[in-house]
C-alpha cells in the first residue's frame, strides 16, 4: 500500500485520423492541427490516458474486493496418520485415514481496506496528479503548435528565396543572348559572354537550392502535422502579410504572465505532487486495518466427487498491521522524498527566473531581428536597382560583362544575407511567442 503514490507517479497523445487527400491551410489552421494530430501530440494524448487508469487502478485500492475459487481433490492414495492405540488392546500404534479420497470446495471471499495512510493521502493526490497529466499535454500541445509555425514560415522563406533568386535569371538570359550574337558580329569578346555564363549558372543554383530547401521544409512540416509523407499541401498565408501583421510587429511588447505560463503551472503542480510524496512516506508510520469475510462449501466423496451434500463454513475478522522498527529504512525514505521536494521548490524557483530571463531575452532579439531585416530589404532594394542599372547599361554598350556579374553577385549577396536575416526575424518572433506561452 506503500507504493500507492508511486504508481500514480509513474506517468500525458488519442490517436487521430490522418488527413487525407490535398490539404490547403492558413498558418493558424497548420497550428491548431499539429495541436491536434502530431505524433507528439498523439503520443502524449494515449500518456495522458495511461495516468487516468492508474488513478483508477489506485482508487479501486479502497473499495471492496472478492473473490471466488473453486477447487477439485482427489487423493489416489488417502493420507494415514499413526496415534496411539488408546484402547488398551492389540498394537501400541493405530493407522488412522482421516481424509476421503474425493473433496470439493467453493469458496467467496471479501477483502476491504478500512484504514491506510498511504490510501487517504493517494485519494487526495489524484486531483494533482490529474491536473499535471493535463499539464503535460497542453505543455506537449504548445510545442506541437511552436514546431508547425517554424516549418511553415521556414516554407515561406524557402520560396521568398526562389522567387527573389529567379528574379535575376531571365535578365542575365536575356543579356547573355544578346552578347552572344554581339560576339559573333564581333562586337564583343568571348570572355564577356563567359562572365555572363557564369553568372546565369550561379543565379540558376541558387533558385535550384531554395527549391529545394522549400521541399525539404514542406516534408517537414508534414511531418509535424502528422500527415502522410504524400499529402499534397498548400499554404494559403503570404509571407508578407504575416512579416507586417501589426499583431507581430507588437509582440515585442507584450510582458510576460509567469502564473499563466504552462511551464511555471507544471513546475508548481510537481511540487504539490512532492508534497502529497512526503505525507505518504510519513503515513508508513501509521498502523493499517483490513476486514475480510469469506464463505465456503465442501463435499466429499469416496468412489465419485460428489457423494454427500454441501457442508457450509463462514468466516469474518479483522487484520491489524502495527509498524513498530524498521530500522531506519521508513525515516530514511521520509528524507529523501523531503530533499526530493526541496529540490521541486528550487525548480521552481529557477522556472520563474528562467521564463522572466527568456522572455526579456528573446524580445530583444525580436527587435534587433526586425531592424536587421528592416535594413537587409532596403539593401535587397538597393541592390536590385543597381543590378538593374548594370543589365540596361550593358544592353546598351554602356558597361562591361564584368561590371554587369559583379553588380549581379552582390545581387546575389544581398538575397541571401536578406533571407538570412528574414529567418532570423521569424525564428524570433516564434520563439518569443514560445517564451511568452502565446501557442
Amino acid at each position: 500500500m506503500k507504493s500507492i503514490l508511486t504508481i500514480l507517479l509513474c506517468s500525458v497523445i488519442v490517436p487521430f485520423a490522418h488527413a487525407q487527400g490535398p490539404l490547403s491551410l492558413t498558418l493558424q489552421q497548420a497550428m491548431d492541427m499539429a495541436a491536434q494530430q502530431s505524433y507528439q501530440v498523439q503520443a502524449s494524448v494515449l500518456e495522458a490516458r495511461k495516468a487516468e487508469a492508474r488513478i483508477k487502478e489506485v482508487m479501486a485500492i479502497g473499495l471492496p474486493q472478492v473473490d471466488v475459487s473453486a477447487s477439485l481433490n482427489n487423493y489416489l492414495t488417502v493420507p494415514t496418520s499413526v496415534i496411539p492405540n488408546f484402547t488398551g488392546e492389540g498394537p501400541e500404534y493405530l493407522q488412522i485415514q482421516f481424509g476421503v479420497p474425493w473433496s470439493t470446495t467453493a469458496t467467496a471471499q471479501l477483502n476491504q481496506l478500512i484504514f491506510d495512510g498511504s490510501y487517504l493521502v493517494a485519494v487526495k493526490a489524484t486531483r494533482e496528479l490529474r491536473l499535471l497529466s493535463e499539464q503535460e499535454l497542453e505543455r506537449t500541445r504548445s510545442d506541437a503548435r511552436n514546431q508547425a509555425a517554424k516549418s511553415y514560415l521556414g516554407v515561406l522563406a524557402a520560396r521568398e528565396g526562389a522567387k527573389l533568386s529567379a528574379e535575376s535569371v531571365p535578365v542575365l538570359e536575356k543579356s547573355h543572348t544578346e552578347a552572344s550574337a554581339m560576339v559573333e558580329q564581333g562586337f564583343m569578346e568571348a570572355t564577356d559572354v563567359d562572365r555572363l555564363s557564369i553568372a546565369l549558372a550561379s543565379a540558376r543554383d541558387r533558385a535550384r537550392s531554395f527549391a529545394q530547401q522549400e521541399r525539404v521544409a514542406l516534408a517537414y512540416l508534414r511531418l509535424v502535422l502528422g500527415v502522410p509523407a504524400d499529402t499534397p499541401l498548400t499554404l494559403v498565408d503570404e509571407l508578407g502579410t504575416i512579416v507586417n501583421d501589426p499583431a507581430e510587429l507588437a509582440l515585442s511588447s507584450d510582458q510576460l504572465a509567469i502564473d499563466g505560463h504552462i511551464d511555471y503551472q507544471v513546475a508548481g503542480t510537481t511540487m504539490r505532487v512532492q508534497e502529497m510524496q512526503v505525507k505518504n512516506e510519513k503515513a508508513a508510520y501509521l498502523p493499517k486495518l483490513y476486514g475480510f469475510a469469506s464463505h465456503q462449501e465442501q463435499r466429499f466423496g469416496f468412489d465419485q466427487p460428489f457423494e454427500t451434500e454441501w457442508f457450509p463454513a463462514t468466516l469474518w475478522g479483522l487484520q491489524l498491521q502495527v509498524p513498530i522498527f524498521s530500522s531506519g529504512m521508513r525515516s530514511s525514505k521520509v528524507k529523501q522524498a523531503t530533499l526530493t521536494l526541496d529540490q521541486t521548490r528550487v525548480n521552481l524557483t529557477a522556472t520563474d527566473q528562467r521564463l522572466k530571463v527568456e522572455a526579456e531575452e528573446r524580445s530583444e532579439k525580436a527587435v534587433t531581428a526586425l531592424e536587421s531585416y528592416l535594413t537587409e530589404k532596403e539593401n535587397l532594394a538597393l541592390s536590385r536597382r543597381i543590378f538593374d542599372r548594370s543589365s540596361i547599361k550593358f544592353t546598351n554598350g554602356l558597361a562591361s560583362s564584368f561590371e554587369l556579374n559583379q553588380d549581379q553577385s552582390q545581387f546575389l549577396q544581398a538575397q541571401q544575407i536578406y533571407i538570412g536575416k528574414l529567418v532570423d526575424l521569424l525564428l524570433a518572433r516564434t520563439d518569443l511567442r514560445k517564451a511568452l506561452d502565446l501557442y
